[in-house]
């Protein structure tokens, strides 16, 4: 069984539809569709492109409901309100109560993800059983929708840290540039959303990992197939160590990571953990 724990719907233009297709074709059973209500003056222009959205977000809740309700079999329902917004934590309350929301992702918020108003969102998360699926970016310009410089979400891997340790009961899913470029105990970061170049032992990722038992990685987009392929064996030994807290996730209609995993000659039970056995640990069927 294969689960893809980060996706969206009318993403790069793939209806629910084309979505369901396009699982069939990469072998992948279930996933999980993400919101993502990051406010217009938040991110760039660029993304128009990428999606339709409404006033609410690029990627709003009822794109991500609208399939579930046409393949409940094929999806998982996930919504992210903005916590700094007043109604987050009733409108999170009923969408779980009404709907059968099971995570709460992705936010990609300018804020600092220990910001008081996150914390008490993320605490509540711990509380339902939802587990938490943040994109960190330092907004390094590099291409894409991120090619103006300024695009920063979370306020950087120590306000992460931070909100993870005020939220122990919480499953925290790491994610995007500014996440994964701190798998190596480099300074890259500073200057590329994706490093290249071995991995140097002891980053913050994996210092994160050892740490905090309730973080978990989340290998979707660039930013997660970039990191593993910078060093193959160390690649192995880090999913090894925390093959019970990784999850595979696409964020794209690709295949690559899966051929990527695919020749690391990993156990079958490690990689059968990945694809699929932790995110039904952190959302059973």
């Amino acid at each position: 069984m294969i689960i893809d724990s980060h996706n969206h719907p009318n993403y790069l233009n793939m209806t629910c539809e084309k979505i369901v297709e396009n699982m069939k074709q990469c072998g992948i059973d279930r996933t999980w569709l993400l919101t993502l209500e990051t406010p217009e003056y938040e991110y760039a222009p660029a993304y128009h492109r990428l999606t339709w959205g409404d006033e609410l977000g690029p990627i709003p809740f009822k794109n991500c409901l609208a399939c579930v309700e046409k393949e409940p079999d094929k999806f998982v329902l996930g919504y992210a309100p903005d916590p700094r917004k007043p109604y987050a934590l009733d409108k999170l309350h009923a969408a779980i109560e009404s709907y059968g929301v099971r995570v709460y992702g992705e936010i990609m918020l300018r804020m600092m993800y220990d910001n008081p108003d996150a914390v008490s969102v993320f605490k509540y998360c711990g509380k339902r059983g939802l587990p938490v699926i943040v994109e960190v970016n330092y907004g390094i310009g590099e291409g894409g929708p991120y090619a103006a410089k300024g695009y920063w979400y979370g306020g950087g891997i120590d306000a992460f840290e931070r909100a993870v340790a005020q939220c122990p009961d919480t499953a925290f899913l790491g994610h995007g540039p500014g996440f994964w470029a701190h798998i190596s105990n480099d300074e890259l970061y500073k200057e590329h959303s994706y490093p290249s170049g071995p991995v140097v032992p002891g980053g913050k990722v994996y210092e994160m990992m050892r740490k905090r038992d309730n973080l978990y990685c989340d290998l979707s987009a660039g930013s997660g197939l970039n990191a593993l392929k910078r060093d193959s064996d160390y690649t192995r030994e880090f999913l090894i160590e925390f093959q019970d807290r990784v999850l595979y996730g696409r964020d794209d209609w690709d295949n690559n990571l899966q051929q990527f995993l695919n020749t690391l000659g990993l156990p079958q039970d490690v990689l059968d953990k990945v694809y699929a056995g932790n995110s039904l640990k952190l959302v059973p069927v």
